[in-house]
């Protein structure tokens, strides 16, 4: 007879080898974790949202890393639920990373026999669907494990894209995932290289044709046109009719839209477009998100134009808003704020207290180094030149290899024969040590 300890070494052998968000290598800081839950908050969860079981699957899996057992499971119950009515069918599949994170949570929780038990389900599931493929796993895996490397990290949309391709390749009827395959080349490709880009536009147009009611997809495509030369404003302006209809959403398209009106119609057409946006649902904070990134661009990346007051005003009252609303997640419209702070001669005093404020306070190292970067560029232009070499070294001396980095790394050897410091910094830049 098994003894306690062997069954338990058994059973976490079993749990181990599933497919599901337990065991896929998912384990970010806490910070990280806490600006993914805002993130996800912002999908919004819609009737007729074809991801709203991975949605649910995904944020219950974060709420557990977070120590919140009760909403992790709330989570996985609605996955199963969301699953049941997009499928129209009780089981089937689609439920195995579902059953999969709940036979963990239980695991957890020290509800054994009910670990047990979903684990015996998704045997069950896997026996009565195997994978079409006998050396792969099914495509429903693939494609579930695709949308989440996807939404948790930008560094695995390669492995992502991958993940989709083969889910694709076995069950090439899902629109749905086609089009995620599509989204993950948009951010792999190398867009200096005509041939890759020439191939990406054709997969988009495609997936376009088969997913005609993705809005986003539908901008990315428009956005990728204006890139190759196109004229699109009045493609963008009847796309952006069809954007404001849609339900309030980070997969609508609208942030991607707004970029699209950057740098192809005009900034002050996409304040407009967030304004009436937000005229519509005055409370979707992720609304005030993008109106106060619109404003921002005003403020500061157009040229021989100061703006008058009002959009001043308003541009700080947003971001303000929002820095509130986005307590875990805050910390680049803090430093956007700041930014603009600094850009208004009359506001330097409270440039100045933010970025303090912002080294001051408890950050992973690698934000650190992003504001140090930052905070050093804007002493530079403000001639405050020794103390922006300084902000440079303290960029360059944390050691997570970065932009930021590499671009401060930059400055001190482009500038170390122009500051006052130039021996210190010889010796800095001597020592250095690589990440």
């Amino acid at each position: 007879m098994m003894s306690a300890a062997q069954s338990q070494t058994t059973l976490e052998s079993k749990l181990e080898a599933l497919q599901c968000h337990f065991t896929w290598d998912l384990d970010p800081s806490k910070s990280m974790l806490l600006r993914r839950e805002e993130k996800f908050e912002d999908i919004g969860t819609e009737e007729g949202n074809s991801w709203l079981g991975h949605i649910y699957n995904l944020r219950g899996f974060v709420q557990y890393k977070l120590g919140f057992t009760e909403d992790a499971q709330s989570f996985f119950n609605k996955a199963a639920e969301a699953f049941s009515k997009i499928r129209n069918a009780d089981e089937g599949p689609w439920l195995v990373v579902n059953y999969g994170n709940l036979a963990w949570l239980h695991h957890h929780l020290g509800d054994q026999a009910e670990s047990q038990a979903y684990l015996s389900k998704v045997n069950a599931l896997m026996n009565k669907y195997p994978s079409p493929s006998q050396d792969q796993l099914h495509p429903e895996i693939y494609a579930e494990k695709g949308w989440t490397l996807m939404k948790f990290s930008r560094e695995q949309k390669k492995e992502a894209a991958d993940y989709f391709q083969r889910a694709i390749r076995m069950q090439p009827d899902m629109v749905e995932w086609n089009s995620c395959y599509v989204f993950g080349l948009v951010y792999t490709c190398d867009h200096s290289d005509t041939g890759q880009v020439a191939d990406l536009l054709e997969k988009m147009r495609i997936a376009k044709e088969q997913d005609p009611e993705n809005m986003f997809l539908a901008v990315l495509y428009l956005e990728q046109c204006a890139k190759k030369g196109e004229i699109i404003k009045e493609e963008a302006r009847e796309l952006a009719r069809k954007v404001l209809r849609n339900p309030v959403s980070s997969y609508s398209g609208i942030i991607q839209l707004l970029y699209v009106y950057r740098y192809h119609v005009s900034i002050d057409e996409a304040i407009d477009l967030a304004e009436e946006a937000l005229r519509t649902h005055p409370d979707e904070r992720y609304l005030k998100r993008c109106a106060a990134l619109c404003y921002k661009w005003k403020i500061m990346y157009v040229r021989d134009s100061r703006p008058n007051p009002s959009v001043i005003d308003r541009a700080i009252s947003l971001h303000k808003e929002v820095i509130a609303l986005y307590p875990h997640s805050s910390l680049a419209k803090k430093i956007e704020l700041a930014s603009i702070y600094a850009k208004l001669n009359y506001r330097q005093v409270e440039a100045e207290q933010m970025y303090q404020e912002l080294l001051e306070s408890d950050l992973e190292p690698a934000d650190k180094q992003m504001i140090y970067n930052i905070y050093a560029k804007h002493l530079f232009y403000d001639r405050q030149y020794d103390r922006s070499t300084r902000n440079h070294m303290n960029a360059a001396a944390i050691t997570h290899q970065s932009f930021y980095r590499e671009n401060s790394i930059t400055t001190l050897k482009k500038n170390r024969g122009r500051s006052h410091m130039w021996r210190e910094v010889e010796v800095f830049l001597a020592n250095l040590q690589e990440p």
